[in-house]
């Protein structure tokens, strides 16, 4: 079997984030448009009946808004309602965004469908006859990436876990739990993914090769991203960036914009310089003149923590500087129409330069370009934008607040481009919170924000103290339950 991965090709993960595009308010409808035709090409090309009946079926399909509402119709099956709300971008998507149901074509697709299966039957059947157990395997191999083809999310695990309870190979074992993971990051099953995210950890631990310990991170930071664990996916994504092989799941590209993104909400200022500012890696995305060209020559250094030896590994797809966003994975096996779309990665570039730099006015209207062309149109991203848009505001609030003792709201607001009445209900909130230890005085006619260092020698004593109540106590149960069962041995 070797050490290249297996059962990669399929589901085609560009399709769900189509049909995300579909539903997505913030769409433009020129996307919209794209994303509808590379859908309906995607599926009369494979021949994808079941994904077909799944999206625009008229009482089924969840891109059907009479769908939504006939949860009791027959036939329904009781989890794809479930299912679908990890693919679609609203609850109630538009009848001008639904896909066209048609029953001639649907009925097509489930014949060829059928004569497709007919076949690895015969296949796999001659092979229990007159072959070994490899021609089985591969016939079984065959039957679950077409039911992954097709996107038959029950079938296709059903088929993979067979086949995984009949092989022995570990590293075979690790792609077909990989391959599992992708169908629940196509349907949005975030439970289905953790679980076999661990399973794969497991086999990894046991044994497994370099490789797919590599790829193994990228599927595991971008599972946490979809978490909002940005903290623990920040590390993740930023190590796969130099030895980046998993294109089945994902461009090199969008790898960049997550790592960057996971890393400038949750890494503190030394990491964030090292790993985000600095990497080489996204500075042949991100970067501009020079450093552009040092970090694509390779003569920009990876940073201490990175294996040199494996620097030959970084993949060459780094030269682009527009892709398309919502075209997600365009590895060289996914089959599928992807009309590039440049995309100006200028706001992700000017919000890392001048979050670092502390040019806050900047680093706001980067913010919202960024929300407009990344955070808006991304199945992966979507869901958590307004949680990270407010969490990048309180990260730049505290980075000025803690240079200074006391600063005047108004020339805070200046710095930031905002109305002094924004910033001062904005910091309120996080005031309140707990997030950031200062406090506004305005009813003095001052207009004055005061921060209130934290006493972290008082705090030391403060923590010491507890500590030691909490051992004393504990010293003292212990030592009346030995007194008294030396009472009752005596």
């Amino acid at each position: 079997m070797g050490s290249d991965p297996q059962y990669a090709k399929w589901p085609l993960l560009p399709l769900a984030q189509h049909v995300f595009t579909l539903t997505n308010p913030y769409a433009p409808r020129p996307a919209q448009q794209l994303a509808a035709k590379n859908l309906q090409d995607a599926i009369s090309e494979h021949k994808m009946a079941p994904l077909y009946r799944y999206l625009a079926h008229p009482l089924e399909g969840i891109l059907n808004a009479a769908g939504e509402g006939s949860a009791s119709a027959p036939g329904k099956p009781l989890s794809r309602k479930a299912s679908a709300a990890g693919m679609i971008a609203t609850k109630s998507p538009t009848s001008s965004t639904a896909l066209p149901w048609d029953e001639a074509l649907y009925q097509s697709l489930q014949a060829e469908n059928d004569k497709e299966l007919d076949e690895f039957q015969k296949e796999e059947d001659e092979a229990v006859e007159k072959a070994g157990d490899t021609e089985i395997m591969a016939a079984k191999g065959k039957r679950a990436e077409f039911w992954a083809k097709v996107g038959d999310k029950e079938k296709s695990i059903a088929a993979y876990e067979d086949l995984f309870e009949k092989t022995g190979v570990l590293g075979t074992k690790i792609d077909i739990v990989l391959a599992i993971v992708r169908m629940g990051l196509f349907y949005g099953d975030k439970q289905l993914v953790k679980k076999h995210l661990e399973r794969a950890k497991t086999l990894v631990e046991g044994g497994g090769d370099w490789d797919r310990r590599n790829r193994l991170k990228a599927y595991e930071g971008l599972h946490l991203l979809t978490l909002r664990s940005h903290s623990l996916a920040a590390p993740l994504l930023l190590d796969s960036l130099s030895t980046f092989t998993s294109y089945e799941l994902c461009s090199y590209s969008n790898l960049v914009v997550y790592s960057v993104l996971a890393g400038s909400v949750s890494l503190k200022r030394v990491d964030f310089k090292s790993k985000v500012v600095d990497a080489p890696e996204i500075k042949a995305i991100l970067g501009d003149g020079d450093d552009k060209i040092l970090a694509l020559s390779g003569a920009l250094s990876a940073g201490p923590g990175t294996d040199t030896s494996m620097q030959d590994a970084t993949p060459t797809a780094t030269k682009t500087t527009a892709v398309n966003l919502t075209t997600l994975g365009t590895g060289s096996e996914q089959h599928l129409d992807t009309s590039e779309v440049a995309v100006d990665f200028s706001p992700l570039a000017q919000l890392v330069s001048s979050l670092y730099n502390g040019r806050y006015k900047l680093f706001f209207q980067a913010l919202a370009l960024v929300e407009e062309q990344f955070l808006t149109q991304d199945r992966y991203l979507h869901e958590h934008k307004n949680w990270f848009i407010r969490e990048m505001r309180l990260r730049a609030y505290q980075q000025l607040l803690q240079s200074y003792r006391v600063v005047g709201l108004d020339s805070m607001a200046n710095d930031f481009g905002v109305t002094v009445d924004f910033l001062d209900r904005d910091l309120a909130k996080f005031i309140a919170g707990g997030r950031i230890p200062c406090t506004i005085d305005r009813v003095s006619g001052k207009g004055v924000i005061e921060t209130n260092r934290p006493d972290d020698k008082n705090k030391q004593y403060q923590d010491v103290v507890r500590q030691g109540d909490q051992l004393i106590t504990k010293l003292q149960k212990y030592g009346q339950a030995v007194r008294l069962r030396g009472s009752e041995r005596a």
